[in-house]
């Protein structure tokens, strides 16, 4: 190894300091071989380097950025690493990711992404400080990671320590790959002469990396070529040919080596510094360093402290739960993160690209969901209005009149942060959300008003019909666009009125009160297919609800009649007070809504955007690339939950709130969540899947429906609207009743099941505990009408009841009742006979049941798990004798044992173990792009090849090998399975016949394709057809 980054005999450029948990200084050296750099380091060959892509969304972390204007970085963290980095604005990404790579330097090298579990938490709950926790799955090393960034520079500060568990000295490396100015394959960069730092550069961005310590050897190369770090780690387990540049822009990756002692503990901080040029990149992760990861964090936590200072305390729905607590204040901090300092008030909708490994970064300029929309932007200040933060959501609203209105009054669909627009749509929703806001702060000045009647009027004009609804893809009349358009109105009257404008007032007025009454003949059916053949649809094309029109639905949704497409949107017409929530076009479409498009997931209920929504990944889980299923969306669990505010079920409401939070990975809310009841490519039922991550939207949701339920109201309904239609939802006006019939479910010897019936008025329940004679305690505060209790003591009595609470007050006691825990028993036997058979990602076990040797019953399994030397986890739990683990990791050895336990608690002893090894996973999604002449034919897309080799009996090269499945007149899918892995060589044909083989755009033969079917999805296009379009 050598050290490209100075002479060995000059002095270090900077003071970088290490730290060392190990017995003395020397081991350390004892565990570096430091080397002078050779002169004149060969510049990297291969460029430019392999095709690059944005990031999956799947395990997203954290979001963060400094308080105030000097620090221009934000951070995505996700997976154990540092993922996209943004500079210097919101919608700008800069990065693909850094992380450590750990090597014995002979046998073995891992990813830390790949080869690590990976835990994430707030170092601190009033900032977003976080750290990660990355263990290896070999039990060999843990990395523990605590970022920040500086607010003095646009600098992430990354407090690494690296802790060695194993016998072997091991290396570690940095490995970086600098995406910059949204762009993946125009970057140049190498080590810098002066500094050592590494250093990249594309356009008028660049960044370096530095460290607290002198890197002990230092590459750039090309990825996915001989040259790059990561190749050269991976497969000769070191970094045998630095590089110290690449001779011309492409796909690049920096690699560093890090001093690490030998054994213990080894602290240091990296710093990943954004500039205008390399050198303002090297000067200022220099000056972080040289301050201090201390001071730096201090400062960070400080400003974000002053944030929260200004703030309302959180509510009384999430103060009691720490669960609910932390992903209100997570979803609150990351929306404030969310906001640009560039253009002061900018709100992206997600600092994410979905399905991001489909999406190229060659070209730049890729947009993901790093956008403005308004009603994004409307929904984000709307919350951050709700916790007391008027100032931000105000900025919001100078914003979105200074940059999102076009002269006309038009609102753009969406825009870049400059007001650039990125699509062409008119929204109706997104015309009135300004005009709300602007009444909800009352931003009654005549500057604002000038603006909000150029709004108004173009409403007036336009409406009530809207090119695109809020999904972004139908025109027509929809129910949730006339909402807003009605609300928008009512507010630009009383915005009018204040500016002595009477005549806009009562024009906007009387068209608001119009279309108010004709909504229900506009979008309400009542000749329908689904529950009493009454219910508002999501869009009619024609205003005509009972007329059958044929609509079709973006995404290979397909063309339906517009009464079989329903979805939840028409409830803004209760949020935003055109409609009392208990109408009866409310709740007959409500009863349809749940039967048609919820979800009952592990997490609770979530809806589907609307019917036949093809806008989410394919049935297997393969990324979104045009057309694909609709999962279920968290964010429309949080508009039942405000419904339920304003229809004064505060109970359903609290369990909305918990299903979002639930429904959360380390409590980012996505945009969707797999919706399959079985695993498939990582994901978890009623969890994020690959869509973006966090949605802005989602996590301002949360944060509002936790505001409303403590509020007893929904604070975001505009007064002045809701008189208009006497259709106020009051907030409760008296405390709960009393719960009623509280039992004791369940007895075991250390714990208590309770149940009661609740008051729909109630927020919240408190639990009273009392041992003996003793005075009654509060135990526990919770949403649900169940409680179980544990930790008691055996064999001792208990006295119990319960008190309901909501906004106005507390409810007096419930009866009581005294329970007397079980003495305990025996413990049930071992369960016997476990068995496993595995698949490529998941483990199907099964045992013989278990019994009770002290008569008792057994009420069920808890299966555990461990991969390799880890540690021994709780897989799952089940009533049954047979269990099956999913989204398991392909090739990997997993060993199983089961315990049994009764009803008094007693668990049995750990069955014999039995590993299972998954197999490698091959199965390959094709999704196949096909011309136009394809649907005209009538013909059915095949595939033809070496077929044998899947080991299925199927013939080589006949025309009809594998028949493909439409998704659109464009779009076919299928899904190739082999019972190994294997390659196999194919093309396309049309009919199943030679005749009308694949031909290139000229039409050209086509050569043999080859597909390698390694658990991934292949993207191939058939430019033309042999016998169709002049072939």
């Amino acid at each position: 190894m050598h050290m490209p980054l100075r002479p060995s005999d000059a002095p270090p450029p900077r003071r970088r300091l290490l730290t060392v948990a190990a017995a003395c200084a020397g081991l350390l050296a004892a565990a570096v071989a430091w080397t002078s750099p050779p002169a004149g380091a060969a510049t990297a060959p291969g460029g430019p380097g392999s095709a690059s892509s944005w990031n999956e969304p799947l395990g997203t972390q954290g979001y963060a950025t400094a308080i105030g204007p000097d620090s221009k970085v934000w951070y995505l963290l996700a997976n154990g690493a540092l993922q996209n980095v943004y500079y210097p604005q919101t919608d700008n990404p800069d990065t693909y990711g850094l992380q450590f790579y750990v090597s014995d330097g002979s046998t073995f090298t891992d990813d830390e992404i790949g080869s690590t579990t990976h835990q994430v938490a707030l170092a601190d709950p009033r900032s977003p400080t976080f750290t990660q926790t990355n263990t290896a799955t070999s039990g060999a090393y843990t990395i523990t990671k605590t970022y920040v960034a500086d607010p003095a520079r646009s600098v992430i500060l990354v407090h690494t320590t690296f802790t060695n568990n194993s016998a072997t000295p091991l290396a570690l490396y940095a490995d970086y790959l600098p995406q910059l100015d949204n762009q993946g394959n125009g970057n140049s960069g190498g080590t810098d002469a002066a500094s050592g730092d590494l250093t990249a550069s594309n356009g008028p961005v660049a960044s370096a990396l530095a460290a607290s310590v002198p890197f002990t050897t230092a590459s750039t190369g090309y990825v996915g070529t001989a040259s790059s770090g990561s190749t050269q780690l991976t497969g000769g387990h070191e970094l045998s040919t630095p590089y110290s540049a690449v001779p011309s822009p492409g796909h690049i990756e920096q690699t560093a080596g890090i001093p690490v002692a030998a054994s213990g503990s080894t602290t240091f901080t990296m710093a990943l510094a954004f500039g205008a040029t390399t050198a303002a990149a090297v000067s200022d992760a220099s000056a972080s360093l040289a301050a201090g990861f201390a001071a730096t964090e201090g400062a960070f936590q400080s400003g974000w402290h002053d944030w929260w200072a200004g703030l309302d305390s959180p509510p009384a729905s999430v103060a009691s739960s720490p669960d609910l607590l932390t992903q209100y204040e997570i979803s609150l901090m990351e929306l404030k993160a969310d906001e640009d300092k560039t253009y002061t008030g900018a709100f992206v909708a997600s600092p994410s690209t979905p399905w991001g490994a489909s999406v190229g970064a060659d070209g730049g300029g890729q947009h993901g969901y790093h956008l403005v929309w308004t009603r994004d932007e409307y929904q984000m200040a709307s919350a951050l209005l709700a916790v007391g933060d008027k100032q931000d959501a105000s900025d919001a609203l100078t914003y979105i009149l200074d940059y999102e209105m076009s002269a006309n009054g038009q609102v753009k669909q969406n825009t870049w942060l400059n007001g650039n627009p990125m699509w062409g749509g008119n929204q109706q929703d997104e015309q009135a959300d300004p005009i709300i806001l602007a009444y909800q702060l009352g931003r009654t000045g005549a500057a604002d008003f000038a603006k909000v009647k150029l709004l108004a009027a173009f409403i007036a004009a336009h409406g009530p019909t809207t090119g695109q609804e809020r999904w972004e893809e139908n025109g027509g009349y929809s129910p949730a666009t006339i909402a807003a358009e009605i609300a928008g109105l009512v507010c630009a009257a009383q915005l009018a009125t204040a500016n002595g404008d009477t005549a806009d007032a009562t024009s906007w007025l009387a068209t608001a009160k119009d279309w108010a009454s004709k909504v229900d003949s506009w979008t309400y059916t009542t000749n329908g297919s689904y529950g009493n053949g009454s219910y508002f649809l999501r869009i009619t094309p024609d205003g005509q609800p009972d007329s059958g029109a044929t609509i079709g639905l973006a995404n290979g949704g397909g063309n339906h009649d517009d009464r079989t497409v329903v979805d939840q949107s028409f409830l803004d017409l209760v949020r935003l007070g055109v409609l009392a929530p208990k109408s009866t076009e409310v709740t007959n479409t409500l009863a349809v809504d749940d039967a048609q498009i919820a979800v009952q997931t592990p997490e609770g209920a979530i809806d589907h955007r609307y019917g036949f929504d093809g806008y989410g990944e394919t049935g297997s889980g393969a990324d979104y690339t045009g057309a694909g299923t609709g999962q279920p969306w968290p964010v429309l669990t949080g508009e039942r939950g405000e419904y339920e505010v304003a229809a004064g079920d505060l109970t359903g409401a609290q369990s909305a709130l918990g299903t979002m939070a639930g429904a959360a990975a380390d409590h980012q809310i996505s945009e969707q969540v797999w919706g399959g009841s079985t695993g498939a490519n990582g994901f978890t039922f009623g969890k994020p899947d690959n869509s973006a991550t966090p949605l802005m939207w989602a996590m301002a949701q949360y944060v509002r429906l936790a505001v409303d339920i403590s509020a007893g109201q929904d604070v975001d309904t505009p007064t002045a609207v809701c008189q208009t239609f006497d259709a106020c939802a009051a907030p409760p006006t008296e405390a709960p009743a009393a719960p009623t019939g509280l039992a004791a479910t369940a007895v075991r010897t250390t714990g208590v099941t309770l149940s009661w019936t609740g008051d729909a008025r109630a927020a919240g329940y408190q639990v009273y505990r009392a041992t003996g004679s003793g005075t009654a305690a509060l135990v526990a505060t919770t949403a649900d009408t169940t409680y179980a209790d544990s930790g008691l003591d055996a064999a001792t009595g208990y006295t119990y009841y319960v008190t309901a609470s909501n906004n106005v007050g507390t409810s007096p006691a419930s009866a009581s009742i005294h329970v007397t825990t079980k003495t305990p028993g025996p413990p049930p036997q071992a369960p016997t006979g476990l068995k496993a058979t595995a698949t490529s990602t998941t483990a199907a076990l099964t045992w013989q049941a278990a019994t009770d040797t002290s008569g008792g019953t057994v009420a069920g399994y808890r299966v555990y798990r461990a991969t390799g030397s880890g540690t021994t986890a709780l897989a799952g739990t089940t009533t049954g004798t047979t269990y099956t683990d999913t989204g398991l990791t392909p090739t990997t050895a997993y060993t199983y044992t089961v315990t049994a336990y009764d009803t008094d608690g007693n668990e049995s002893d750990a069955s014999a173990a039995v590993t299972a090894t998954t197999t490698a996973n091959n199965v390959e999604v094709i999704d196949l792009t096909v011309p136009a002449a394809t649907d005209p034919s009538g013909k059915t897309v095949y595939l033809a090849g070496t077929l044998s080799a899947l080991g299925g009996g199927a013939a080589d090269w006949a025309p009809d090998g594998i028949a493909f499945t439409r998704v659109d007149a464009t779009h076919w899918t299928a899904t190739v399975k082999a019972a190994g892995p294997t390659t196999i060589q194919y093309k396309y044909t049309l009919g199943g016949a030679w005749a009308n083989n694949e031909e290139t755009a000229g039409c050209a033969y086509v050569g043999n394709r080859t597909l390698v079917i390694d658990g991934g999805t292949q993207h191939d296009t058939v430019a033309n057809w042999e016998g169709y379009g002049g072939c």
